[in-house]
């Protein structure tokens, strides 16, 4: 279902980005890989190529509105179109709310949400030319309903893309454009064999999360016979947001 679509992650580089990038890949898809890290983006291109795969790598700052539209230029010049796109590009920098500059506040605003209107608005003026027209799945976090001290701009921002996925989903539906998102919870990009028999027990699936585990909601969602599908946000947690967890 995903052979020569056309598939654009942003963050692509490292972590859950790159983990999509390879899942998509797999199925079939031109995977685009926009990064602002020239270096990671670049390893990654190289290692999907050299695993067979279609891909390139666009160096993309998506806080930038032109390097936003050039992502998109060069993608359809080198594909013809866009099919679906995932905002997964983002931050996190813990700060008190009350040492917060206004700089910092800005940058993780812009990064991570600003980005996904931005890029959302760009790849949706391609897709609507689609007979078929497209998807789009943003990345928010289990952070929009549950927080930490001093993750005040981070947390904005992920309640912000739950609101703008429903409001897009209404837009861009006369175009037929499906417009989800989802909500991880503790996903482990690093070293999982070095994660604790505690930090499993938090979740009633009885483990910490995998990009894969990502990779197969971005998939579900971005399934074109899954029409009926929009609007939504989709938590991938392993249950930790319903677990209640008592401080002894």
């Amino acid at each position: 279902m995903f052979k020569d679509k056309v598939v654009i992650i942003t963050g692509a580089a490292q972590g859950i980005g790159r983990g999509l990038a390879l899942v998509y890949a797999e199925k079939g898809a031109n995977v685009v890989l926009a990064d602002i890290d020239e270096t990671l983006g670049k390893e990654t291109e190289v290692s999907l190529l050299q695993q067979g795969y279609s891909c390139l790598f666009i160096q993309t700052d998506v806080r930038i509105e032109k390097d936003v539209m050039n992502l998109m230029t060069q993608t359809t010049r080198k594909f013809g179109t866009i099919d679906i796109l995932v905002n997964n590009a983002g931050k996190f920098k813990p700060s008190s709310p009350y040492d917060l500059s206004l700089e910092d506040w800005d940058d993780i605003i812009n990064t991570n949400l600003r980005s996904v209107f931005l890029c959302s608005r760009e790849a949706a003026k391609v897709m609507r030319n689609n007979e078929h027209g497209g998807s789009i799945v943003s990345m928010a976090s289990t952070r929009a309903f549950m927080s930490e001290p001093n993750s005040e701009s981070y947390a904005a921002t992920k309640g912000g893309i739950i609101a703008l996925t429903h409001s897009l989903a209404s837009s861009l539906a006369p175009d037929h454009i499906m417009v989800n998102c989802i909500s991880p919870g503790w996903i482990e990009t690093g070293n999982y064999d070095k994660l604790r028999a505690v930090d499993h027990s938090q979740h009633f699936s009885g483990r910490v999360g995998k990009p894969n585990d990502i990779a197969k909601a971005c998939i579900y969602l971005t399934d074109p016979s899954n029409d009926f599908v929009t609007g939504i946000n989709v938590t991938v947690d392993g249950g930790m947001t319903k677990k209640m967890i008592y401080e002894e």
